[in-house]
Order: C-alpha cells, then structure tokens, then sequence
C-alpha cells in the first residue's frame, strides 16, 4: 500500500523539499493491501476499519518540527566555547537563558513552558539523531519515520506501535492539520489523517434532513455486500457517525481558560487536546509543525518560532487539565544544524538536534544525552554529533508509557534495552 507523504513546503532554499515532494505524488497510489480498502471520505484520506472506543489511556503526541530545527538555539550549550566563538552573531546570550544549568540553558522563548520545567513535567535531550548523517529534508523524513533501515517495506514507527495494541481501531493513530497521512502512521494497521474529524462526516452533514436520507441510501445500498467495496462503504459510514460525534467534543471551546494561536499549530493543538478530552480511543496523535529551516535570518526567526511553540503548548496542557496526565509529547526533527553560522545569519543542515518532552511520565526540570565536544577535529563538517539514537528517546517513552508494546518490533534493530535508557521517563 502506498500513500502520500506530507511536508510543509517554506524552505526557499531548500530544493528538495519541493521537488522530492512533488516527485513522490506523481507516483503515488492508493491501492487496497492486507484486507483494509482505503478510501477518501470528506477530505480525508482513511483505512475504513473500524474497532472500539477507548478510555482513559495514555497518549503519545508526536509533534514533528518540520524543516530542520536549530537545536542548539533551543537547548543551548552555553559552556562550550566553541558555540560562541562559531556563532558570533547567532549564539544565545547566557544571560538571557531560562533554567540554565552548568551545561546548557533553554531560549528564552520557552518562557511559558518554564512552570513546567518547574515543576518536573518538561525535559530536553541533546544530541539525538540517526547514526548515519543524511542531510535531505525528504530522505530524512522517511528514514527517521520509518525507523525500520534494515527492511525495504514502506512502514511507520507509529503504525507499527498501533499493531501491538488491542483492536484495529482507525481512531487509535490520527495525524491532525493535514489530510495526508505522514510516513510515521502509514502501514496496514488503520489510521486517520484529517484537518478536522467533522470532516470525516458524511455529505450534507450540516444538514440533518440531507444526512440521514443519504446515510439511510448509503446504508442500504452497501447492506449485505460482502465486496471489499462494500465492507469499505459499510464501514467508512461506522467511521462517519462516530467522527460526527467525536468532532463536535474535539471542537468544543478550549477549558481552563487555554488560549492557543490563532494558527495551524494552534488550531491542531485544540483539536488534540479535544480529542484527548473527548476519550475516542486515540494513542498516538501526530501534528506538523513546519517553518524550522533557518538558512537566513535565524535569530528573529527562532525567537518567533519558540515562542510560538511555547505558547500554544503551554496552552494545550491548560485545555487538558486533568487530562494531562494522559499525554506525553515529545518534539521531532528530521535534523538539526551545522554548529557555525553561514554567509546570511542562518544555518545550513547539520546533524544531531535536540528532543523535547513533556507531560505524562516525564521526569522533567532536567537535561539529558551525552553532549559531545564542538570545535573539535573529530566533529565533521561543523556537526554536532549524535550520541543518543532518537530510536532510544522514542522507545523509551513507549516502554515506561505503553508496556503492551514490543518495543523490538516497533524499533528493529534499535538496541533499545532497559539497560541503555537515557533516564527521562519515570
């Protein structure tokens, strides 16, 4: 089975971005595989297989930070010499940092997570990435959200995740703001990608009288089909009910007081936190947030940026309420910068990055990873290298928050053990 791939597309510099993209739709195709038909419904694209709802169980928020992030603006490592003296213009002052350690500091526009920090729900880890350097934005895409270089099949860490839980429920994995499923949730198991669940509602759904006449026509034209196109109609119909209820709680007004950007960050974040609150069985939600290839311009950029991120993350936790303790996030870029500044205030594509998590299960107020020398001769091309494999971060979470999931099959060939966690998960 195959499918598109999405990626935010504002990186005038970058070439691949574009033509990789473009490339990869011309020869996409949505075929049927393993028993499940995918098809489109609203603007959605949907494996119509559908299972039961879920409760109160822990949630795993990917949150993708498309482009490239500097994490060495975000997670800075103030006492290296070396960092200043290669960003004369870009580097953070120390003065300006929060929670700053001996070692590193965070940017300052993370200054409406700080209560978090606080409080032990908000971490950092430095130096994470592939083992092998691949500095395409596509290439690296797919490599970091396959996280499977030993197979040549074409399947997500997530949708993998998904396959060592109970029931094939399309509502357990969702990418939201985008109707085009990420490579981390493609795969045989069902999944929904959508810019709105109320999408997924059948035509004229705004229309009560319109609706049940088409659902009773639907319905009764698909009754008793044992077609794989008629499975599908029967159960995209399933789908569309429950989309139709789930969308009007995942929409409602943000509680506690939560105000999130008027953005697609924040608009995604809402409808997570909804989700979340509404209890339709998801356990794994994944959203883009794109803009982080910073080849010009970098200072002002990633300030923006930052505080952006800070915001309406701070403000998706206010909405949770309670329902915090469901969701853990954790941050993903498909790599970071090259430690120097080039020829624009900017930074061109490097190699380790930063990750950060919070909420559930956290053991935040802390930095992690072995942070490697700059400056040095074993560091090539201006890099900061990885010495925690992003596998390792990833599986962690899933091993300290879903024991149900084999973390072997979800990460093969990792090497994730218990005795090589990096620590940041309770």
């Amino acid at each position: 089975m195959t499918t598109t791939h999405l990626e935010t597309d504002d990186c005038g510099a970058c070439g691949d971005y574009g033509s990789s993209r473009r490339s990869l739709l011309k020869k996409a195709a949505v075929v049927g595989a393993a028993g499940a038909v995918t098809s489109v419904l609203g603007d959605a694209v949907t494996q119509t297989v559908f299972g039961a709802t879920g409760g109160r169980q822990p949630v795993l928020l990917l949150l993708s930070l498309r482009g490239g992030a500097d994490g060495l603006s975000m997670v800075v490592p103030h006492a290296s010499p070396a960092y200043a003296r290669h960003r004369p213009d870009l580097a953070v002052k120390r003065s300006s940092l929060l929670q700053a350690d001996a070692t590193f500091g965070l940017h300052p526009g993370f200054k409406a997570l700080e209560p978090m920090w606080r409080n032990g729900r908000f971490a950092a880890i430095q130096a994470v990435g592939m083992k092998v350097p691949n500095r395409s934005h596509f290439e690296a895409m797919e490599l970091i959200e396959d996280a499977d270089p030993t197979s040549s099949a074409r399947v997500g860490w997530i949708n993998r995740m998904i396959g060592s839980l109970a029931g094939a429920d399309p509502f357990q994995a969702m990418h939201l703001g985008g109707s085009q499923t990420p490579t981390s949730l493609y795969g045989s198991q069902p999944t929904v990608a959508t810019t709105d669940l109320e999408a997924l509602d059948l035509p004229f759904g705004e229309d009560a009288g319109l609706r049940r006449t088409l659902h009773a026509g639907l319905a009764q034209m698909y009754a008793g089909r044992s077609t794989p196109v008629g499975r599908a109609g029967t159960a995209a119909i399933r789908v569309a009910d429950r989309a139709r209820s789930a969308g009007s709680a995942a929409t409602a007004k943000p509680a506690h007081g939560a105000r999130y950007a008027d953005d697609d960050l924040g608009r995604s974040l809402a409808r997570a936190a909804g989700v979340v609150r509404a209890g339709i069985g998801a356990r794994a939600i994944s959203i883009d947030h794109g803009s982080w290839d910073h080849h010009e311009g970098l200072p002002w950029r990633m300030t923006s940026m930052i505080t952006n991120l800070a915001d309406n993350l701070a403000a998706f936790f206010t909405d949770l309420g309670s329902s915090g303790d469901l969701v853990t996030v954790v941050t993903l870029s498909e790599f970071g910068r090259r430690l120097a500044q080039n020829g624009s205030y900017g930074l061109d594509h490097g190699y380790g990055n930063c990750v950060l998590a919070l909420g559930a299960g956290v053991r935040g107020g802390r930095y992690y990873g072995r942070m490697p020398s700059l400056g040095t001769a074993a560091r090539p091309a201006d890099d900061l290298l990885v010495t925690t494999d992003y596998r390792h971060v990833l599986g962690e979470v899933l091993d300290r928050r879903f024991p149900g999931v084999k973390i072997s099959s979800v990460f093969p060939g990792s090497g994730y053990s218990t005795a090589r966690r990096v620590g940041f998960m309770a």
